[in-house]
């Protein structure tokens, strides 16, 4: 049971129209009574309030106005918490916001830390640990593709396949622990072959779930993708073809980039974060130097290199070194400026570019997406796109289902194949938090704005 009640701000910090303070816990609506003033013969105190109401007044701290707002009533449990919530909406702004916060804490409640209203969520079993996550996952998703992603796992459809493999682990372990009771009876051959087969197909579902990790970082955090080559191949006007406007500075002369610079862009629904280098020479003066020295280690960090060839000039030994140099990362090699006579003569295949006016970037697009997403991007792929620590669990539950089937197939102890399965089923059990500890729960919501 959780005794307390929490506030924070619902919204961005910062200047906008409106801002929201939210509530949570046994006492949210007597909190709200004692900085609620209602305004008009319909309006009610948050206590006489029913359910799912919104009411108007004025938020007063020590007989004065501190703003006017629209409080909703929540009442458990048909709340996001399950407890009884109010949300306060109030003006936006860094003032206001902050003052209404700072009078529902003077009446009682306590600051929200991060995460906590989603912890209350799964901890009064509103959501599991995979929808819990999910929340985040929508809050952070930066292309279409995410969100719909992370839609699909906050709807519970990740957590439905992983409720089903820990139920038929769960099953099998219960019937052998039957057979532990009952040492006297072996088990028969056919049932014997059912249970093998049972694990058999465990083993093969979480064998799909753990291709699915790859992908789900990729949405989730994007891949970062460094643009790199000689001074004046054209760089910078590749990066604003890409982002589909002006971020970086063009002009004739060599060299103009001497920072990297970064932005994000949604490529076929994967987000890429492109980083702008400057160009790969030796340098010309100090400031060049730490723009080239930025640019490798910003290359060293990325998961895939763009490399811009002048399709306008020969070939050279330079441009030779850095393929070489960067040949163990996933790359894609650009002639850029095919609208020029052409004198580039290289012996790999180049994606043809003209930065100039778009031509060969939405090939280029296609070439990513697909050097970076292995085969097509299907929408049944969405609900089971893992993340980094589905995948240690699963990994787990693999380990321990395998030498439980080993021990099953050689015929070992049962007491030994219990012990392996129930490790199996323990880590599945992880994935949606039956199986949780205090520090796992702290480490996930912790990177959970607060409000949230």
């Amino acid at each position: 049971m959780i005794d307390d009640t929490i506030a924070a701000i619902a919204t961005p910090l910062g200047e906008g129209a409106l801002a929201i303070i939210r509530l949570s816990g046994p006492d949210a609506l007597a909190i709200a009574d004692k900085c609620f003033e209602p305004i008009g013969a319909a309006s009610s105190k948050p206590t006489d309030a029913d359910t799912h109401t919104l009411l108007y007044g004025n938020i007063v701290a020590e007989g004065r106005t501190v703003d006017e707002v629209l409080l909703a009533v929540m009442r458990a449990p048909r709340t996001f918490t399950r407890e009884d919530t109010v949300e306060i909406t109030c003006h936006g702004g860094m003032v206001a916001s902050q003052a209404v916060l700072q009078t529902v804490l003077a009446a009682g409640a306590r600051s929200a830390l991060p995460g906590e209203f989603t912890r209350r969520a799964f901890l009064n079993g509103r959501i599991d640990l995979t929808q819990a996550e999910a929340v985040s996952d929508v809050i952070h998703a930066r292309t279409d593709l995410a969100l719909a992603a992370a839609n699909e796992q906050l709807a519970g459809k990740l957590s439905q396949r992983i409720n089903k493999l820990r139920d038929g682990l769960m099953q099998t372990l219960a019937h052998i622990e039957a057979h532990i009771d009952f040492p006297d009876e072996d088990i028969a051959p056919d049932t014997l072959a059912q249970l093998t087969g049972r694990l058999d197909a465990a083993l093969e579902f979480i064998d799909e779930l753990l291709t699915t990790a790859n992908e789900g970082r990729i949405l989730r955090r994007g891949i970062r993708a460094a643009i790199i080559g000689r001074p004046n191949a054209g760089k910078s006007s590749l990066l604003n073809q890409l982002l589909g406007h002006d971020r970086a500075i063009v002009t004739p002369t060599a060299g103009t980039t001497r920072d990297t610079i970064e932005e994000t862009a949604n490529i076929r629904g994967i987000p890429v974060v492109f980083i702008d280098t400057a160009g790969l020479r030796e340098a010309a003066d100090g400031i060049e130097a730490e723009g080239i020295r930025r640019s490798h280690e910003s290359i060293a960090h990325a998961e895939l290199i763009l490399h811009v060839l002048d399709a306008g000039e020969a070939f050279t030994a330079e441009d030779q070194k850095y393929i070489e140099e960067f040949s163990e990362k996933k790359h894609l090699l650009i002639a850029n400026k095919i609208d020029q006579p052409r004198m580039l003569d290289v012996s790999v295949d180049c994606h043809e570019t003209c930065a100039l006016d778009g031509t060969g970037i939405e090939p280029l697009k296609d070439a990513i997406r697909d050097l970076v997403w292995s085969g097509a991007i299907r929408a049944d792929m969405l609900p089971a796109m893992i993340n980094a620590r589905h995948q240690d669990a699963l990994r787990r539950a693999r380990a321990g289902l395998t030498d439980s089937l080993a021990s099953l197939r050689d015929e070992a102890t049962l007491e030994l194949i219990a012990m392996d399965l129930r490790i199996a089923a323990n880590a599945v059990g992880e994935v949606v938090g039956k199986t949780s500890t205090e520090d796992l729960l702290d480490s996930i919501f912790s990177q959970f704005c607060i409000g949230k």
